[in-house]
């Protein structure tokens, strides 16, 4: 293996971590939805790619462990958004938390299809062309975390973390597809 077979086995020079593109999509009942929508493409300054785990379901078979394929877990979904002096961005996820379990009464929606929606991460190449899209389906924030405020924090823009749930991701690579046996059960 020489640098040169690295160098070629490196496509486009590598998927850079801060080419990414974050759309936050909220529901309809959000005051200034469209606002802190068009905003969030511009303010989400971090975000993660979909993390999953496959949980093992163990079988004792005469002793021995026999280790199966169990249910499918997805990671909850991250991103970090700066804050302007407008709080849009904040103001609509508090209106949409605060909808889904009102503070003061602990009461809020509970039918899921009023209070979830589609949210998307893209990453991009260096051209700002979408490499890989993955669009975190029935998504809903289930934190906003503090924002920090400090006499000695000069030269800096606020920033907040937001995480949301989510049902199961889809990609532009993979739709759902599901994978078929060629061979019979009983055959094997």
């Amino acid at each position: 293996m020489s640098i040169l077979n690295f160098k070629a086995a490196l496509l486009g020079g590598g998927a850079r971590a801060n080419q990414f593109r974050v759309t936050l999509n909220f529901p309809g009942f959000v005051a200034d939805a469209s606002s802190a929508a068009n905003k969030a493409q511009f303010l989400c300054t971090a975000a993660t790619l979909p993390g999953q785990t496959i949980n093992v379901a163990s079988v004792m078979y005469r002793g021995r462990e026999v280790k199966l394929a169990g249910e499918r877990l997805f990671q909850n979904w991250q991103v970090t958004i700066l804050n302007d002096t407008d709080f849009d961005i904040h103001n609509a996820l508090e209106s949409w938390m605060q909808q889904i379990n009102n503070k003061q009464e602990n009461s809020g929606m509970t039918n899921p299809l009023l209070y979830t929606t589609n949210m998307n991460v893209e990453q991009l190449d260096r051209n700002g062309n979408t490499l890989k899209k993955y669009t975190f389906q029935d998504a809903w924030p289930t934190s906003i975390s503090q924002i920090n405020l400090g006499f000695g924090q000069n030269d800096q823009v606020e920033e907040f973390q937001v995480e949301f749930a989510y049902g199961w991701f889809e990609t532009d690579a993979y739709k759902g597809a599901s994978v078929h046996l060629s061979t019979p059960l009983g055959s094997i």
